[in-house]
């Protein structure tokens, strides 16, 4: 991202940060649209004026096992995942759909619910944005590590809501406070450093899986363990 944009000192910011383009595919050729042939079609076309070491790595297969072991090489590359695309669609702009898959795995962590924030429009009435925290084993308090209101059903929404409100202790404009008793199942992308929160990190692309009824707050994940995830993260 420090390359983009600049026009001083080129030839030093190539040297000390050279730049690579990979491609991946091909919408133009030779004064033709590709854009509505197929996938498999326009890979043909890529691999004639290409070179193989300026293609993106991909495989064409049918194997589950195959296609677990390429995920796993391009996650060992550190890369995020992979993405799983239908070789008769054509080129989409703007939209992915079922026929084009990000596919990446995702972390996991039990956390307390510290709050929640009325929706709007679709989910006007229903308590959605949920404020997110993790144990502090030293205080017994809990730290929070950021808010969510993605990957909840309608049925997710109603039952929260109601729960919720049971454990109200405050309010402040939207924002209604709960006793920190509730444990939601939260999948993630990775852990940042953030000077937004007191922890100083914070979930990215947080998202709720499920509430854990089966789980006490006193058996939820640590503010240590999402730091060490972090520091994980920031050494690789």
């Amino acid at each position: 991202m420090s390359r983009f944009g600049r026009r001083l000192e080129i030839a030093r910011q190539r040297q000390g940060l050279p730049l690579t383009p990979f491609f991946f595919d091909l919408l133009y050729l030779d004064g033709g649209a590709l854009i509505d042939t197929s996938s498999r079609e326009r890979q043909s076309a890529l691999k004639q004026v290409v070179p193989a070491s300026l293609l993106i790595p991909r495989l064409e297969t049918g194997s589950k096992e195959a296609a677990q072991h390429f995920l796993q090489t391009a996650l060992d590359r550190r890369h995020e995942g992979i993405m799983a695309k239908a070789l008769e669609a054509p080129y989409e702009a703007g939209h992915r759909g079922r026929r084009c898959l990000k596919i990446k795995p995702a972390n996991t962590l039990d956390l307390v619910v510290l709050a929640a924030e009325w929706g709007h429009g679709r989910r006007q009435g229903w308590l959605s944005n949920l404020h997110l925290g993790a144990r502090d084993p030293v205080t017994g308090g809990f730290v929070m590590l950021g808010k969510t209101f993605k990957g909840m059903t309608d049925e997710m929404l109603a039952w929260q809501t109601t729960k919720l409100l049971e454990l109200e202790v405050a309010r402040d404009g939207i924002t209604v406070y709960v006793r920190p008793e509730l444990v939601v199942e939260v999948a993630f992308n990775e852990v940042q450093g953030s000077t937004q929160y007191p922890g100083g990190v914070a979930l990215r692309f947080a998202r709720v899986k499920r509430y854990r009824t089966d789980k006490t707050a006193a058996e939820t994940d640590t503010i240590d363990a999402v730091r060490r995830i972090f520091e994980r993260t920031a050494r690789s």
